[in-house]
């Protein structure tokens, strides 16, 4: 028998439709993601941290949960809504079905509602809270505008250093502020020694590990909430490392740099954006996952560069910054579920590592 669970906008706008997954009620952040494939990679996307997700594709769950696809091994997101789940997955790699994993993972599901027209609505309003409960006439509307993201890359990084493959070629010291298993993935098939350090490993660990190569990874929540990062990055640029920075490490590198960074409307996310490389006039269609962005009119033109723009909306994309081997991107070049056009650039980052080696 199919149970009735409904979503409570901060609005209060009521959608009414069905539950999977965890039995709970939950409040959260709703954002939408509108790939066609990749649920799996979205799901454990540590990103979505504190968030909902809403998928705008219509069917869900069609090849099952294949755990190595994972990008973590826990989900990190408070709720999930689909328009449909698929009951009986066909693929020979599954190991399940969506409803049986989101309770294992204590996640609260719902299916059933509009979810075009939902997404309609947070692409006109913008980004808004919400809750997912079997009493929305109980609903505290307060409560529900008043939620918000904090603590969130404390919350999912690691606690302790972690050495992979310790005989690579290259030595790369990956921070981990809520870092995708293919970043790990793309570094080892380089060759590349890699250690996952906790998000507020400082100078001196960098200092102490001596490393080819740094890379700041993807993460959750606002990048201005990050003091005590943005100030290790301070100092940590001062050593004159190569550093390449994905997503929130764009951020926050942008920030350690004195330039700001401001919540988007709906933000971008899924596996169709747009990114326009400025200097060579190509335009790749890349993997996105954020809500923030770097403001292109605070980026000093004597520190850095804007070097890839969104083509849809004209955000910051990508930033190459002068004077030292650092360049940072919005977008995910390693995007698993999603275009690997800008594969490429960690080929690049090794290439960067190579000419410093021999300065």
């Amino acid at each position: 028998m199919q149970e009735k669970i409904y979503l409570v906008l901060e609005n209060g706008r009521i959608f009414e439709g069905y539950s999977f997954g965890a039995a709970g009620e939950v409040i959260g952040e709703i954002v939408f993601t509108t790939g066609m494939t990749g649920y799996l990679e979205t799901l454990t996307d540590k990103s979505y941290y504190g968030q909902i997700i809403l998928q705008t594709f219509p069917l869900i769950g069609n090849y099952g949960v294949i755990p190595e696809d994972f990008e973590a091994k826990t989900v990190s997101a408070r709720g999930y809504i689909v328009k449909h789940w698929c009951q009986e997955p066909s693929n020979f790699r599954s190991k399940g079905n969506l409803d049986t994993f989101l309770k294992e993972q204590n996640i609260v599901g719902l299916y059933g509602i509009d979810t075009r027209e939902l997404t309609k609505i947070l692409r006109e309003q913008g980004t808004m809270n919400g809750m997912i409960t079997r009493n929305p006439e109980k609903a505290d509307l307060d409560k529900i505008k008043a939620f918000t993201v904090n603590e969130a890359v404390e919350s999912v990084s690691v606690n302790e250093m972690t050495v992979l493959n310790p005989e690579g070629r290259y030595s790369i010291a990956l921070f981990d502020f809520g870092y995708k298993e293919n970043i790990v993935r793309e570094l080892l098939n380089r060759n590349c020694k890699v250690t996952i350090l906790p998000h507020n490993a400082t100078v001196k660990t960098i200092k102490s590990l001596a490393p080819d190569g740094i890379m700041l990874s993807n993460g959750p929540g606002d990048p201005a909430k990050n003091p005590e990062v943005i100030n290790n990055l301070k100092e940590i640029i001062k050593l004159n490392i190569p550093i390449f920075g994905i997503c929130l490490g764009h951020q926050l590198l942008a920030l350690a740099y004195g330039f700001k960074t401001e919540k988007m409307k709906f933000g971008h996310r899924g596996a169709n954006q747009p990114a326009k490389d400025l200097l060579t006039g190509r335009t790749y269609i890349t993997s996105q996952n954020h809500g923030y962005a770097v403001k292109t009119d605070s980026i000093d033109s004597n520190k850095a560069k804007l070097w890839f723009i969104n083509t849809n909306d004209f955000s910051c994309e990508g930033i190459q910054y002068l004077e030292r081997p650092i360049f940072t991107v919005q977008f995910h070049p390693e995007g698993c579920g999603g275009p690997q056009d800008t594969g490429y650039l960690f080929d690049r980052f090794l290439e960067e590592i190579d000419k410093n080696a021999v300065k």
